[in-house]
């Protein structure tokens, strides 16, 4: 019995440290998980991931270059307003890494 407990403390611990941290990346979709939308022949950067999104199933995701990876965005509301912007997320990965639960975003400064 206190060998569960111990672990229910150490997973709950382990919950607690994987909180919500902040990325810093450019909205974009998908489709164009790199951000690069010059070959797309749309316009601007931001009509293009919004198209992206409602037209063709994609889904909205923060670019982050420096480390060259991709999230998808568990809102898919709010970033059509940061379309091709710099924003700041903040929010929680899941295990593997890829998906973003978000709690905000907001313009980078």
């Amino acid at each position: 019995m206190t060998k569960q407990i111990a672990v229910v403390f150490a997973a709950a611990a382990m919950a607690i440290a994987a909180g919500p941290q902040t990325f810093t990346g450019v909205i974009t979709d998908s489709m164009c998980a790199d951000a690069d939308h010059k070959d797309m022949k749309m316009g601007s950067d931001a009509k293009c991931v919004v198209a992206c999104v409602k037209g063709m199933n994609g889904k909205y995701v923060l670019y982050d270059a420096k480390a060259k990876k991709s999230y998808v965005l568990s809102d898919q509301t709010t970033p059509e307003k940061f379309a091709a912007k710099k924003v700041t997320v903040v929010g929680t990965l899941d295990d593997a890494g890829k998906n973003l639960k978000v709690d905000s975003i907001a313009a980078a400064k």
